[in-house]
């Protein structure tokens, strides 16, 4: 059997008491450790908190793990129970779907252990959620490659007057391009983008496009850390929130669409220059 197990938002503590019994009855651990990242991220110390927490030794899973070898994941799965933990939701990811389509092709049994998500933890900020369009990921630019795919997402659901969460780029244990043309893997630093760096591609990209679906005026909400202790969430314009420093990874930015007046209310509240732009 494979278990696909959420583990939630902030720490080892947000995994719920299926999910915790869940782990304990398996003979296998994984964590999939690239699409996001508990408040505490891969350090050694995290991990062994895990550990300690859920009583099972924890096999990092990384994207080459998961692309490459999953096979052998799933191997392991039909003669024994296999857990794989997921921050967040199992399926707040498409890599996990595709997960449980080569799991059911093989005849292996899965079960889903489900959690809160930022697709829904997002509402702490007083937007509703049903008033969201199409959510988008933001890749970050190169120097040869600077998407803006997302850019219509952005415009359509601005024109219905909806809001967008941008989830912001992951970069952990990517290989260098040099490494690659050499034919040896050496990987780069993790990198975790930024609210700032966010609004500065989208800037240059609606610069470049010229289609006026938003511009630096545009009211947006900053989050950072997301159900964790020390999350924060600021709402200001896009220029304005340029200048405001978040903290730690992991950041998501909301480009705000048309606002209810509770939804404005709530906004009041973690507005730029207001003393409490900090929850719990």
């Amino acid at each position: 059997m494979l278990y696909l197990v959420g583990l939630g938002l902030g720490d080892e503590k947000d995994i719920t008491l299926r999910g915790l019994e869940t782990v304990k009855k398996c003979s296998k651990v994984y964590m999939e450790a690239y699409t996001s990242l508990l408040s505490f991220g891969l350090s050694s110390t995290g991990k062994s908190t895990l550990e300690n927490i859920y009583g099972k030794s924890i096999i990092i899973a990384d994207r080459e793990t998961v692309e490459e070898k999953a096979d052998d994941i799933l191997s392991e799965a039909q003669s024994s129970d296999v857990a794989f933990l997921v921050v967040g939701d199992p399926f707040g990811a498409t890599t996990h779907t595709d997960l449980v389509v080569r799991a059911k092709k093989l005849g292996v049994d899965v079960k889903v252990v489900h959690n809160a998500s930022v697709m829904n933890a997002i509402g702490v900020c007083g937007l509703q959620l049903y008033r969201y369009g199409e959510t988008i990921s933001i890749p970050f630019f190169t120097e040869t490659w600077r998407p803006d795919s997302f850019y219509e997402k952005i415009r359509r659901n601005r024109t219905l007057g909806l809001h967008t969460l941008c989830l912001l780029d992951i970069r952990v244990k990517e290989p260098s391009l040099e490494s690659l043309c050499r034919g040896k893997k050496e990987y780069e630093p993790p990198r975790y983008m930024t609210i700032s760096t966010a609004i500065e591609q989208l800037l240059e990209i609606e610069q470049n496009r010229g289609e006026s679906a938003y511009s630096e005026d545009t009211t947006c909400v900053g989050l950072a850390r997301v159900g964790s202790e020390d999350q924060a969430i600021v709402a200001g314009s896009m220029k304005q929130l340029l200048t405001i420093d978040f903290g730690p990874p992991l950041h998501c930015l909301v480009i705000v669409g048309d606002v209810h007046p509770v939804e404005e209310e709530m906004l009041e509240f973690y507005t730029v220059g207001k003393s409490s732009n900090q929850t719990s």
